[in-house]
């Protein structure tokens, strides 16, 4: 049973602006213009934070034209939420577990 957490991917999604991205992305494919008319973040700002999703394996995109789309890519948010499911079973099976202090 998995006890751990993607914490670089944690410290990813932790950020209010990425995780508004996130949660706009699952529900639609969109371009940094969409974005920024969703977010009201500046485009440059916006940019640097897409790319922090894109490395981190979380948003992939889609060229059209002159603009990008970004697509959630949902097997990352899976993942996580499996790792998550783990350590919640981890805490239930262990919930009388406690350690003697010394």
């Amino acid at each position: 049973m998995m006890t751990s957490v993607d914490t670089d991917l944690i410290r990813v999604l932790g950020d209010p602006l990425r995780l508004q991205i996130v949660t706009l992305l699952a529900r639609e494919t969109l371009c940094t213009t969409h974005l920024v008319e969703e977010t009201g973040a500046k485009q440059t700002n916006l940019s640097n934070h897409l790319k922090v999703l894109r490395e981190a394996g979380v948003v992939e995109t889609e060229p059209c034209g002159r603009f990008t789309y970004y697509r959630l890519k949902p097997d990352v948010i899976d993942t996580l939420a499996g790792q998550f499911a783990d350590l919640a079973a981890t805490a239930r099976a262990n919930a009388d577990a406690k350690r003697a202090c010394p």
